[in-house]
């Protein structure tokens, strides 16, 4: 590993070991589509279908709106939208006026907001009528100027901010906005975990996203340009979704149907049937629940145009994969990445050998490579674990005003992802766990993961989560919160047996509590931190 990249023999065909990544902006590859593609769908949305260059025209109205309200290069646009043709508008009309896009998470409450409006200084907020009245005392005490709100009237508003509608119609005409745009500018704020565990802000450049988007253009070998459709249910506040829904669809010449809610589960496929969407972005959560859907299991839903499916953000079972392949006849691959790379660095071949377990390869113009857990200085040899730190196209500049925690995360050009990881000989990696979940037990580290692996083959567990919390002695333990299958009943005396049988003695878990439900992200991470805050009674 320390001289060379095994991994580049594993390539499906056809993938290149480095690709030609164009000096292009995020407005760039929105124009070039426009360009080849103005006529064909773009974006599919509750049955309404718009064309790239309707969408054109829109966001060139928004990018008018902004340049005329005084938005200077370079600030802030807040997106407090769900998935819908407003979010695609938003992002690309922000981008053509030289703006940062900030997108948030639709679900956040108007403490979050004012945190994340206040740390990144968003000028501009583009917001559902149904927020406004619970968002609109934050301009007092933050650096919001306007608001401008999707659906409602304008009689509701204050005289500072507009309706969507009316923004539309009062910037319909006038020359494009000609702000340059450069590959080397921030394109997006994304607020991350971070790799140290404090919620902070990275900064995703142009060039960042767009290296994102032409590496799986290119590792998507079974796809072909102008012919795909992407079924968007992952959220594209989330970089996830951001690149590998709507942007890869941008640079795809795809169509992309927009889901607005994924646990909607009869709109999600009666979509992705009525539509023959071929990709499908997700999370193991969200295709382990199409696979035990009733309806889906019933044949009631014809899910055979799927080609490709990239999963990330959790674990992939190897049984959800299996299930998912032969409902489906696609390719379901397990990929990794995180918001100071965004989106992904790793992922499993799309026709090759997937590897259980595995988040697969290193990605074209990737390098990677292990480091030990205490220097961070030393390489550790193959099948040993240590760090994962990734140099590539795609790593983030760094974080907004924390000039602190970018030094320690970013040298010399390396990402220390804080991901505990062993490669393979062949250049397969593998997720051990997050550097800051180690459980000291005893003297000895524990990960979740392999706890958690372990319950989950337990033939009455649906899902599990690990984490660590102290006893009244102030010793640390691993304590797991279990689902269970419905109708089945259990212990925390039959879980712990059942883990004797596969863990050594300090691994098996101290506490076991069952709950009908985890509590995750909405990008399906399970929240172990809430589990062991709200929950750390053994």
């Amino acid at each position: 590993m320390k001289t060379h990249k095994p991994w580049l023999a594993h390539y499906d065909e056809g993938v290149p070991a480095e690709i030609e990544i164009p000096n292009l902006s995020l407005v760039d590859l929105w124009r070039s589509a426009v360009h080849e593609a103005g006529e064909s769908i773009c974006t599919i949305y509750e049955g309404e279908a718009t064309t790239y260059r309707e969408l054109d025209d829109l966001s060139d109205r928004l990018a008018r709106f902004l340049v005329s309200n005084g938005l200077k290069q370079g600030e802030r646009v807040g997106i407090l939208l769900p998935n819908s043709p407003e979010f695609v508008v938003s992002f690309y009309g922000a981008l053509k006026a030289g703006g940062v896009v900030m997108a948030l998470n639709p679900a956040y409450r108007p403490a979050e907001v004012e945190t994340q409006a206040r740390e990144s200084g968003i000028k501009v907020l583009i917001l559902p009528e149904s927020d406004y009245q619970a968002i609109y005392p934050l301009k007092n005490k933050t650096a919001l100027s306007s608001l401008v709100v999707v659906g409602g009237t304008r009689a509701a508003l204050s005289p500072d901010d507009i309706t969507w509608e009316q923004m539309l119609e009062d910037h319909a005409e006038g020359e494009p906005v000609t702000r340059e745009v450069s590959a080397e500018d921030p394109a997006v704020f994304q607020y991350s975990g971070g790799t140290t565990g404090t919620p902070k802000c990275a900064v995703g450049l142009h060039r960042n996203l767009v290296a994102n988007v032409y590496q799986f253009d290119q590792w998507l070998v079974n796809t072909q340009p102008g012919e795909e459709t992407i079924l968007v249910a992952i959220p594209i506040y989330h970089v996830y979704g951001m690149v590998l829904g709507m942007n890869l669809a941008v640079k795809m010449r795809a169509r992309m149907v927009l889901i607005p809610d994924p646990r909607k589960l009869d709109e999600l496929l009666e979509a992705l049937q009525k539509y023959q969407a071929t990709i499908f972005p997700g999370v193991p959560s969200l295709y382990a629940a199409i696979n035990h859907y009733p309806a889906v299991m019933a044949g009631e839903y014809d899910l055979s145009s799927i080609k490709a499916c990239i999963s990330g953000s959790a674990t992939l079972p190897i049984i959800v994969k299996q299930e998912f392949e032969a409902l489906t006849n696609g390719h379901l691959v397990e990929g990794y990445g995180l918001s100071e790379a965004p989106t992904a660095t790793h992922c499993n071949p799309i026709l090759g050998e997937n590897r259980p377990g595995s988040i697969g390869l290193p990605l074209p113009n990737v390098d990677c490579k292990v480091v030990d857990l205490e220097t961070g200085q030393r390489e550790m040899d193959v099948g040993e674990i240590g760090e994962l730190v990734i140099k590539g196209p795609q790593v983030m500049a760094g974080y907004h005003q924390r000039p602190e925690e970018t030094s320690q995360t970013l040298k010399d050009g390396w990402l220390f992802t804080g991901d505990v990881v062993k490669m393979d000989q062949d250049g397969y990696f593998y997720i051990v766990d997050r550097k800051k979940d180690v459980i000291k037990v005893g003297g000895f580290q524990v990960w979740p993961n392999e706890i958690e692996a372990v319950l989950l083959h337990h033939p009455k567990v649906k899902e599990a989560a690990v984490a660590g919390v102290v006893d009244e002695h102030g010793n640390e333990a691993a304590k797991a919160w279990v689902v269970l299958k419905p109708g089945e009943t259990s212990s925390p005396e039959e879980i712990q047996a059942f883990c004797d049988q596969y863990l050594t003695r300090y691994k098996v878990p101290k506490g076991v509590t069952f709950r009908d439900a985890l509590p995750r992200t909405m990008v399906g991470k399970v929240l172990r931190r809430v589990l062991s805050t709200e929950d750390p009674d053994l």
